[in-house]
């Protein structure tokens, strides 16, 4: 890695051998239903069309609307679902303009309200393919366990939606998604927290058990309303729950490609981690600490020291307790840093995927142990979703 050094830092590296060990494993794990990539865990074009290039991958489950225009207008894909609903009146005016975009990309909605927007937005007459948000979360003795997505839970508000879409001109009904996420985010086999991992795992079952029954009864529901072409759920964390699953025709996964540091500790699968970055040593102020220039890459979701950046390489360094990750520098400790010398190279894994490629231009390709390419990142193909 001696050639990065003189790269201007976070250094985003991407062990491409242990991204597509990944890929590889994710589609054993799916059995044969596709996979969608999620592109929000991965942010970098040549990356999603690697994934698409494996067996076992169709199609990107994009984040935003106006991703999805410019992954289709950049070749990348003509297979778009984007996971959450748009308000963005500028994107649907594009969607509903151009017939060819219009064709290969599918908005979400949950609400009549969405469509409502859909209408007032629309500057052209290309028919609108729709898919339903619906609520995967679990509900027991009153507790809403589980993302806070849709409001769509039970069947007749379902039901009721895909009848008023129906209705509706300049739109069809395509598609269903259910995201799991209590059960494809969450992990399960932390070593330090057995109790805790032990309620995870019975709240992923009871989930399970209860989405297969809703899920069921909904499609049985739907099917003389619309011919859907897909119902997708899943993630990289419950792929073989979500496969198994009888009314699901695809899965999505992203962040087991990369494998973030909130990825490290399932009981369903061993990922290889394949997205690092690099920060430079630029202070030594006491014997056995380091300091390294910026640093503070944390994670979305509950602040907590989960979602702080975890020191990789030289293995054994460790933020301190008082400082943490900084935006301006990082200290470390830990026995590595007594042979550490200004100007060398720390390495970090990021808590979750997607996020660490907001913050660089250029990502670095590495297989063996050579560097075989630098691709943009979103930000470096001067886009920001």
């Amino acid at each position: 890695m001696s050639a990065l050094t003189d790269r201007p830092t976070p250094i985003a590296v991407v062990d491409l051998d242990a991204f597509d060990a990944n890929a590889d494993d994710l589609a054993r794990r799916a059995s044969g239903t596709p996979i969608r990539v999620a592109s929000k865990s991965l942010r970098v074009p040549a990356l999603i069309e690697r994934a698409l290039a494996h067996p076992g991958f169709a199609g990107v489950l994009a984040f935003t609307l106006r991703e999805a225009l410019w992954l289709h207008a950049e070749g990348v894909s003509d297979d778009l679902l984007v996971a959450y609903p748009s308000v963005d009146r500028a994107a649907l005016a594009r969607l509903t303009r151009d017939p060819a975009a219009a064709a290969c990309i599918t908005v979400m909605v949950d609400d009549v309200a969405h469509l409502d927007l859909l209408d007032a937005s629309r500057t052209g007459d290309a028919e609108v393919r729709v898919a339903l948000d619906v609520d995967a979360a679990l509900r027991l003795a009153g507790a809403h366990v589980g993302p806070r997505r849709s409001p769509l839970h039970d069947v007749d508000d379902v039901v009721a939606l895909a009848r008023t879409v129906a209705a509706r001109r300049g739109v069809r009904l395509v598609g269903v998604m259910s995201y799991e996420g209590q059960v494809a985010g969450l992990p399960d086999s932390l070593p330090t927290q057995r109790a805790r991992s032990a309620v995870v795992r019975r709240i992923k079952s009871a989930s399970v058990r209860q989405l297969a029954r809703r899920r069921s009864a909904i499609a049985e529901a739907l099917a003389p309303v619309a011919d859907l072409e897909f119902w997708n759920a899943g993630g990289s964390g419950s792929l073989e729950t979500s496969a198994a699953d009888g009314a699901v025709t695809e899965l999505a996964a992203g962040s087991g490609l990369l494998v973030p540091g909130l990825f490290d500790h399932y009981r369903a699968f061993s990922p290889r981690p394949a997205a690092f970055f690099g920060l430079p040593v630029t202070r030594r102020p006491s014997e056995g600490v380091v300091t390294v220039h910026g640093g503070g890459l944390v994670a979305s979701g509950p602040p907590g020291a989960d979602r702080a950046p975890l020191p990789w390489a030289p293995a054994g360094l460790t933020l301190t307790a008082t400082e943490g990750a900084g935006e301006v520098q990082t200290p470390l400790t830990g026995h590595p840093a007594s042979s550490l010398a200004i100007g060398d190279l720390v390495w970090f894994r990021h808590a979750k995927s997607g996020e660490l490629f907001e913050h660089v231009r250029t990502t670095h390709l590495l297989s063996g142990d050579s560097l075989v390419g630098e691709v943009p990142s979103y930000r470096g193909a001067g886009q920001a979703f």
